[in-house]
């Protein structure tokens, strides 16, 4: 095999791998298995009919669907014909992905399902450049093909040759994707990477890492529009790993039914499970929950000393290992991203045997920066830069990076382009942070909300909310104060553990409103701010807090497709309430009215 410089040679590595991979759509239940030699069939047959409707090299492709063997299908389809596909995360609203169909330029676009293709045919009218809409499940109407009419019927050996005939065709320089940022702080921008970008990045990541060895199977559920779980499955493909993918909602079940070696998630999915193995355990008996504290001690104090004496290894046993085999029994290690993982949520996973090895990166960088290793790793770090990639801090604490992993630019956005990209190539990344002696990248906030206070003080929120979240009764928390004489925050419950507080004290919580209403719940929360503020500087510290009761949802627009909190969205959404809090005799905290 010639050397890997696009991912259509990613693709040949991992159709021609021994023992024989499988793409495996696991969701609602089943296990279909594609066989790596299908794969190349279908995503052969699909590049032939997209060709057929004039889809050539540089042309858009949109993409519109959650995870399922065809995404990659589309995906390799579309970049054997040097063509760039545009991932559009299917939790959008139609408006939103007109913007990105639009902006794009799209030339076509494939939907998932009926409801996927609703989106399109509202907006379609207003995308010019759209000429063809593909639908993968369901019956097309008039105007609409489907995915399987398109796919031309090659047998393998036919296959096989087109795709080794497209590869001369498509160079390391050419354009792989538009990626459109989540927009926490702005407008959404197009992304424009390269097949370098992820080659590098895919094996720059392969080379630092274990990995599990050729046949072993690995599950998908972080969205493949995220460029994280994007980038995760090149290195699957690398390495002739079997790709599994379900959706988030269907991961726990998934996960003991695959039983996979690795998976990615967002730190949210993390803290899910810390606060369902505690909420379970608190329902259990008392000697259950008095032996799970003393294993948690246990396990925490071996990671903090990375000795493993008899007593971890009884509480292995009978304890950890139960935990693990929640999650399959088999993970040999997981990758977090996207947000910042709580150092309490990474030492318990290490504490019950699970390494969660959490990195750093942007959509503008392909996406990995640094990652903590298997064998080489820090909490409350994101681990080190990954080989060949460059990193240093600005004079404002700005975190700079250059290499192969760095985006062209912004589609269509020169100028933006030219803000976080200087002429010597590092970006700028918006992001706060701290280069340890040992190499280790600490993040302490994002540049951009680095709030000001009225007195002048810089206040770093991310930290903060993140020691609020910390506890059980805290599903989201975000500070404000930006100008103002002080720190305020907004805080949405976790109803779940706050639910079994009120049972255990005889208060009603049917009504949830009205439980926020009660004293004996401020008082509650009340506890969890002082606790937050006795560690902090006074100008940090938070002066009042209102509870919401609503969560913060991404239909509801608060939170990106990533689960990021856009902070400048809700502060919209709660003018009001935050301008209620800095009037003078306004209470220290009350709910949302």
């Amino acid at each position: 095999m010639s050397e890997t410089r696009t991912l259509l040679d990613v693709f040949a590595l991992w159709r021609g791998g021994s023992p024989q991979p499988a793409l495996v759509d696991a969701r609602g239940g089943g296990e279909v298995r594609l066989p790596a030699p299908e794969v190349a069939r279908r995503a052969a047959g699909l590049a032939k009919g997209l060709a057929a409707l004039g889809v050539g090299k540089g042309d858009r492709v949109a993409l519109l669907c959650g995870d399922r063997p065809e995404w990659h299908i589309v995906d390799f389809a579309c970049l054997h014909l040097g063509a760039l596909d545009v991932p559009i995360y299917p939790t959008l609203l139609a408006s939103q992905a007109r913007a990105i169909l639009a902006d794009s330029g799209a030339r076509a676009v494939v939907a998932e399902n009926p409801e996927q293709l609703a989106k399109v045919l509202e907006v379609r009218g207003a995308c010019p450049e759209l000429k063809d809409v593909l639908l993968i499940d369901g019956d097309a109407p008039p105007g609409v093909r489907t995915l399987a009419s398109c796919t031309v019927e090659l047998p393998q050996s036919e296959a096989d040759a087109f795709l080794e005939s497209c590869r001369p065709g498509v160079q390391p320089e050419d354009l792989a994707t538009l990626i459109y940022t989540s927009g926490t702080t702005g407008e959404p921008k197009g992304v424009m990477l390269t097949h370098d970008n992820f080659v590098f990045d895919a094996s720059s990541a392969t080379g630092a890492m274990s990995w599990p060895t050729t046949g072993e199977t690995v599950l998908a559920f972080l969205p493949l529009s995220h460029v994280l779980e994007r980038l995760v499955d090149y290195c699957y493909f690398l390495n002739g790993l079997s790709i599994a993918y379900c959706g988030l909602l269907e991961s726990a079940e998934a996960m003991r039914r695959v039983r996979p070696l690795i998976f990615t998630a967002v730190p949210r999915f993390y803290e899910k499970v810390h606060d369902r193995v505690l909420h379970e355990v608190s329902e259990g008996p008392k000697l259950k929950q008095s032996l799970f504290r003393t294993a948690l001690r246990v396990g925490l104090e071996s990671v903090r000393t990375g000795r493993k004496g008899f007593r971890y290894r009884v509480f292995d046993l009978i304890v950890y290992s139960k935990i693990r085999a929640a999650l399959g029994g088999r993970i040999r290690f997981s990758i977090s991203g996207g947000a910042p993982l709580p150092v309490f949520i990474g030492e318990f996973f290490h504490a019950m045997g699970i390494k969660v090895l959490e990195g750093y990166g942007l959509t503008e960088t392909s996406p990995v920066i640094t990652v903590n290793r298997f064998d080489d790793w820090k909490l409350g770090t994101v681990g080190p830069p990954l080989p060949g990639v460059e990193v240093r801090i600005a004079p404002d604490g700005e975190i700079l990076t250059r290499g192969r992993h760095v985006m062209r630019g912004f589609w269509n956005k020169p100028e933006a382009t030219t803000a976080v990209l200087d002429p010597q190539g590092w970006l700028a990344t918006g992001d706060i942070g701290e280069l340890g002696a040992d190499g280790f990248l600490r993040i302490t906030d994002r540049k951009k909300d680095i709030l000001v206070t009225a007195g002048g003080k810089n206040v770093a929120p991310q930290p903060i909310e993140n020691q609020l979240s910390a506890s059980p009764l805290v599903e989201t928390a975000v500070l404000f104060g930006d100008r103002k004489p002080y720190i305020v925050a907004l805080m949405v419950p976790n109803f779940e553990a706050l639910d079994a507080w009120a049972k255990q004290r005889g208060l009603p919580a049917a009504d949830r409103a009205a439980l926020l209403e009660r004293p004996e719940v401020a008082a509650a929360y009340q506890d969890v701010v002082d606790g937050v503020n006795a560690n902090l500087a006074r100008f940090e510290t938070i002066k009042k807090f209102h509870l919401v009761v609503e969560p913060f949802t991404i239909s509801g627009g608060q939170l990106t497709p990533t689960l990021k909190v856009k902070r400048r969205v809700i502060e919209q959404r709660f003018a009001s309430l935050l301008a209620a809090m800095y009037e003078e005799g306004s209470p220290a905290t009350s709910p949302e009215r």
